[in-house]
């Protein structure tokens, strides 16, 4: 299938590594000019040459803190001078800390309001002049699929995310008149950094071993096994494609069966 994806302008932020990484090798493969966004620039050139070894196609590099007010605005101003337009925006900011309700400061929950809900806000806000000038605009938060589905000792991920959902849906039906698609891919137990992290706090909250709070982990998936992070990229480029021209303000989870409702 031909997504339609070629010489089409995508940014995503936080793809130095994990999902933003793997879902930027995907739209490159596709023929699409990608910039790459992380806070780190010694990581996004590591990224730059590797996913050009891979692709033969070299992603564009923007570093900058997706929490700093100023970043939303700096890079779609550096896109607007560059490209003139913005056809794809894939908004991912990582995620927030683990920890139960009483473990956690006031600073922590502010921290990751900023992180899991007003960076993708300003994001959004600040690229929509440049996704009028397209003409297959879309939109695609990452939150989780904890949003569906709450996941032990991650209260402030279960919580704040939900925002993000809920402004994907409004903006769906905002803009909709626009031809401005909003969709939300919403990850499960996939084979990243951060996941390794979070069995890591489980192992030492539990006494235990990475290996056995991943093992447990996978008995709760239909599929019994964690998802690769290119499993879930070759959903979130479809998603976001022109391919996907009348899927908008839909909650994808990507997660391999761990979602136990039906919806």
């Amino acid at each position: 299938m031909d997504l339609g994806l070629t010489d089409k302008i995508v940014l995503i932020t936080g793809a130095s590594r994990g999902l933003g990484y793997a879902t930027a090798k995907q739209f490159l493969l596709e023929g699409a000019h990608t910039i790459i966004n992380s806070r780190s620039e010694e990581n996004l050139l590591l990224a730059q040459q590797s996913l050009f070894e891979k692709t033969n196609r070299k992603p564009i590099i923007f570093p900058g803190d997706m929490i700093d007010r100023l970043f939303a605005e700096k890079i779609s101003r550096f896109i607007e001078k560059k490209f003139g337009k913005l056809d794809i925006l894939f908004t991912n900011s990582g995620g927030p800390t683990p920890g139960s309700f009483e473990s956690l400061s006031e600073e922590l929950w502010d921290h990751a309001i900023e992180l899991s809900f007003l960076s993708h806000m300003r994001l959004i806000k600040a690229c929509l002049s440049l996704l009028r000038k397209s003409d297959s605009p879309s939109v695609l938060t990452l939150t989780s699929y904890s949003t569906k589905q709450p996941i032990p000792n991650l209260i402030l991920s279960n919580s704040i995310r939900m925002a993000t959902i809920g402004m994907t849906k409004t903006l769906a039906l905002e803009y909709g008149n626009e031809n401005i698609r909003f969709n939300s891919i919403l990850p499960g137990w996939t084979e990243t950094e951060r996941v390794e992290n979070l069995f890591n706090d489980r192992a030492q909250k539990n006494g235990t071993s990475l290996k056995v709070e991943k093992q447990k982990q996978e008995k709760e998936i239909a599929l019994l096994r964690l998802g690769k992070p290119e499993e879930f990229a070759k959903v979130a480029v479809f998603l976001a494609s022109p391919a996907a021209s009348y899927m908008t303000g839909l909650m994808i989870s990507v997660d391999g069966g761990a979602l136990k409702g039906t919806y």
